[in-house]
């Protein structure tokens, strides 16, 4: 007799994987089921666990329409009744169905009955061809099993077969079976609610407890002064902003309260007909669906044209022609021609003065992604950054930005000669990378600026969330505590690797512009306002408020996000977020400047249709991809932990390694072990001050001997043709995005066992010598790491004012324009020369790859950390660095020149400071 599996101690990240997994799970034992002979004891055994898979599927399907709860009554009807080759072939079916996710194209049920259970799948079969977008309806209300039939029924009775798109209804009838259905199902886009539920549920069973907490915690059933129906509507609009929601009650039209009729997109009264809700639902799934520019591309292409502008490549004139580049059009296809325009008439439009589709495309895009303004960037976040830093910030203004940013946002301080006060990251020295700023180093460079009479002049405070490496920050947080100290400071979130976070709650909360909205309610509320007195009332003196003044705080937040690096767009296609309440009456004109300055005028037709195209997506399906992008980088994590071959020479790195205990408030240490399984990241992406995004996925090389760079060419790229972005000297970086699938995890992972099994021969035919060298490579890694330098400080004749942080990175690096200004030093004559007084000042940026941030700006004082980091690196790449002229620095006359100069300036401001405190 076989052992009977337990199938519950299973370690499953999240309620999907555990859903595929028990239907593969039953699929498998059915199969074996159908081969068995009657009434064996083999057959009882496996009958007894598909008992139990089918009563635990139960559980989990009463969220889903399909498969559903009913189907798996039905299937344990058919087991009762010892039908087991029919059972064996119509969960084969389902399993199939819903693993491929073929049931969205055509989502007829397969209804279990004896003589049509095969011919209902023929005809499935046939019909496949039949495209129809599915998605299921959550229906609350707590109605009998008969009113829900009927329910089905009518609703059956209004979908057509020539519908586009077509739904099936999940009836709940709890506040709380309500929530986790929203949670769970991935296919919900449209929530009714009629009247107020029951709070508890009856269904939440120790196979979905782990996956539930956050609705178990939320506790309003003892609560009568709260309508559940609109606290619903609330709560889903939170978790799920996309989907729309409407409301069926018997409230008389003056007493609905004006929250709840913002709440919902309609307002239904019981006399009202289904047939309306209906239309309502398809209508409302219609106008999301719509993609503004991308259709009108698509309609233009199709129309004759005559070309008479400066384009001979439009209409494909000018390469289906050729004797020589046909190819070219072959390999792009006709329509990449026909849609390849400078037309912004003819039903197109302007991306620098939009009126008409683009227009409209921006606006649903910022209804999307939760923001004031959206603007469409067809150049690059890189553009993006430079556009906001320029609309924002003029010469003198101070800003404090992270120093291992993106480089755009130094040539955009360039750009704009604001002064950059530079905040420096905490170090993660033995994987040779930087962590992110934490919050109390922010504040006090506020402090010291205040201290100095220069807070007024601190405009903007920019950070890079999340960073290459995952680190997350926790934005509310951030900003409530600037803006307690500087009200009126404007945010700039480089979100490059975080466009995707917008679409499912745990990282929602850590975005810009969701935190932005929020904290703009927050700060509008009585409540807030009595908060805020209570605080100021019981602060000690001289301690610093922690929240921001009602009456002063505005709340003005950009990010830049590129689109393309973890959504669905064209390559460079990005978006810039506002959500700045000042915009009107401070920005809108220069920000339009600035965009204007750095947009071509003549832009990418097919990136704009694709970051259109790419909103629909999201809003559709982007909580769904989101999450199993999550849950696949969790299973990358398992594999490699779980593999004893893999973790031999790999370890995937854990929140404990990239984050101090400090800023770990809930002291989470990692996401997954063998031993303990999953540990949750809801409570943690609450609270803590930094967490780590999981689908970042960092791989420690170092007991290999390869280096990062060239583990990533000579074995990733040349072997196995894996592409990835990053590496430092001991680590290589490993993304999952919404196009990763299960099976580039299974191609990834078995090129890390091929790699891992031919190390393991490499060293066996090493003699004694070769060890040693080996050795030798595995200390230098994991050992000998270079320490990773801070930002030194301006030189003396490059600051704002003597003494106080701010820079005048502008001034210094259009000095270096003149070459006799500057001269060059050997990196390894750097130290004796330093040692004998010579001070350095850098005339460039100095920026190697990796860690790929300037190590050194135009301006800055060469610091020995510094020099030593460089003499340390084993990278090829550094830019601004010459091995064969050596490092760049500004000669003694410049800086002799410049001191005179400063010291001008200094007087000049101290002179007018005192004017000012006069008055």
């Amino acid at each position: 007799m076989p052992k009977k599996k337990n199938y519950t101690s299973a370690p499953f990240y999240n309620i999907g994987q555990l859903r595929v997994t028990y239907w593969n799970y039953l699929k498998n034992q059915t199969s074996e089921l159908a081969r068995c002979h009657r009434d064996s004891k083999n057959e009882n055994a496996i009958t007894d666990d598909v008992k139990i898979l089918l009563k635990e599927l139960g559980e989990v399907e009463a969220f889903f329409a399909f498969p559903g709860k009913k189907l798996v009554e039905q299937y344990k009807l058919a087991l009762s009744r010892k039908e087991h080759t029919a059972l064996a072939n119509n969960v084969a079916e389902t399993t199939r169905r819903l693993v491929s996710d073929s049931y969205r194209s055509n989502p007829d049920f397969i209804d279990l009955t004896d003589e049509k259970t095969m011919k209902g799948v023929e005809k499935r079969e046939e019909a496949d061809h039949v495209q129809q977008n599915y998605f299921e309806v959550l229906f609350v209300e707590d109605m009998s099993e008969a009113d829900e039939i009927a329910l089905h029924q009518k609703a059956a009775e209004l979908s057509q077969k020539s519908d586009t798109f077509t739904y099936r209804f999940v009836v709940q009838r709890s506040f709380q079976d309500a929530l986790i259905t929203l949670l769970f199902n991935y296919n919900i886009q449209a929530v009714v609610v009629r009247y107020a539920p029951p709070y508890y549920s009856k269904g939440i069973s120790a196979i979905i407890k782990p996956y539930v907490q956050n609705v178990i915690k939320l506790d309003l059933s003892g609560r009568k002064d709260v309508e559940l129906g609109p606290i619903l509507g609330r709560l889903a609009r939170q978790y799920r902003p996309e989907l729309d929601t409407y409301y069926v009650t018997d409230t008389a039209l003056r007493d609905l309260k004006d929250s709840t009729i913002k709440t919902f997109k309609r307002i239904f009264y019981r006399r009202e007909d289904l047939l309306e809700i209906h239309l309502s639902i398809m209508m409302g799934i219609r106008d999301r669906y719509q993609t503004p520019f991308f259709t009108a591309l698509k309609e233009y292409s199709q129309k004759p044209t005559g070309v008479f502008h400066a384009m001979p490549i439009s209409r494909g004139n000018s390469v289906f022609k050729s004797r020589w580049i046909q190819d070219f059009g072959d390999f792009y296809g006709n329509n990449m021609f026909l849609a390849e325009t400078s037309a912004t008439t003819g039903g197109l439009d302007s991306l620098l003065q939009p009126t008409g589709p683009l227009k409209k495309a921006q606006k649903m895009a910022s209804a999307a992604y939760g923001s004031k303004q959206t603007f469409f960037v067809t150049n690059g976040t890189s553009t993006a950054n430079k556009i906001v830093m320029q609309a924002l910030v003029q010469p003198g203004d101070v800003v404090l930005v992270d120093r291992d940013c993106h480089k755009s946002h130094h040539y955009g301080l360039v750009l704009s000669g604001a002064l950059p006060v530079y905040l420096d990251s905490y170090p993660i020295e033995k994987y040779s990378m930087y962590g992110a700023v934490p919050l109390e180093q922010i504040k006090r460079r506020l402090i010291q600026l205040k201290a100095a009479g220069r807070l007024d002049k601190a405009k903007m405070l920019l950070l890079t969330n999340c960073s290459f490496d995952g680190l997350v920050y926790n934005v509310q947080r951030v900003m409530e505590e600037v803006l307690a100290i500087k009200p009126d400071m404007i945010f700039l979130w480089d979100e490059a690797w975080f466009a995707f976070a917008g679409f499912t709650y745990t990282y929602k909360q850590r975005t810009g512009m969701f935190s932005a909205r929020k904290l703009a309610g927050k700060y509008q509320s009585s409540s807030y306002r009595k908060e805020y007195e209570h605080h100021i009332k019981n602060l000690s003196e001289g301690e610093l408020p922690l929240l921001p003044d009602p009456d002063k705080v505005k709340i003005r937040v950009y990010a830049t996000q590129s689109t393309h690096k973890t959504l669905s767009s064209f390559r460079q296609g990005s978006m810039i977020h506002i959500w700045d309440q000042e915009f009107r009456r401070k920005s809108e004109s220069t920000f339009l400047e600035a965009y204007m300055t750095h947009t071509s005028t003549s832009p990418n037709y097919q990136m704009l249709a694709s970051l259109d195209a790419g909103r629909r997506q999201v809003q559709f399906e982007g909580f769904e991809l989101v999450e199993k992008s999550v849950e696949l980088a969790m299973v990358l994590r398992a594999k490699v932990n779980d593999n004893p071959m893999l973790n031999k020479y790999f370890d995937v790195l854990t929140v404990h390694d990239f984050i101090p205990n400090k800023y770990r408030q809930t002291g989470l240490t990692e996401y997954y072990c063998k031993e303990a399984g999953w540990n949750r990241m809801e409570l943690p992406w609450e609270q803590d001050e930094f967490v780590l995004d999981p689908t970042k996925v960092t791989l420690h090389i170092g007991r290999t001997g390869v280096d990062g760079d060239t583990f990533k060419n000579k074995y990733l790229m040349d072997k196995f043709n894996i592409q990835i972005n990053k590496t430092s000297r001991n680590t290589v970086l490993f993304m999952t995005n919404i196009g990763t699938t299960r099976g580039s995890v299974t191609y990834l992972t078995n090129a890390l066992l091929t790699i891992a099994e031919e190390l393991d021969d490499e060293i066996k035919s090493l003699n004694g010598r070769e060890m040693e060298i080996r050795e030798a490579r595995i200390k230098s890694l994991t050992e000998d790491v270079p320490p990773l330098p801070d930002f030194s400080h301006f030189h003396r004749s490059f600051q704002a004012v003597p003494g106080v942080p701010g820079g005048n990175l502008r001034e210094a690096y259009f000095l270096a324009y003149d070459e006799t200004n500057y001269e060059y030093i050997p990196l390894k004559e750097c130290l004796p020369s330093m040692k004998n007084g010579k001070e350095l000042v850098a005339s460039s940026f100095v920026i190697p790859y990796p860690p790929g941030f300037p190590v050194l700006v135009p301006g800055q004082v060469v610091s020995t950390e510094i020099i030593e980091f460089l003499l340390a690196l084993d990278v090829s790449e550094i830019h601004g660095y010459r091995a064969d002229l050596g490092l760049r620095v500004f000669n003694k006359k410049v800086l002799d020149r410049q001191k005179t100069g400063t010291a001008l300036g200094a007087m000049s401001i101290s002179k007018k400071n005192k004017l000012s405190n006069t008055k």
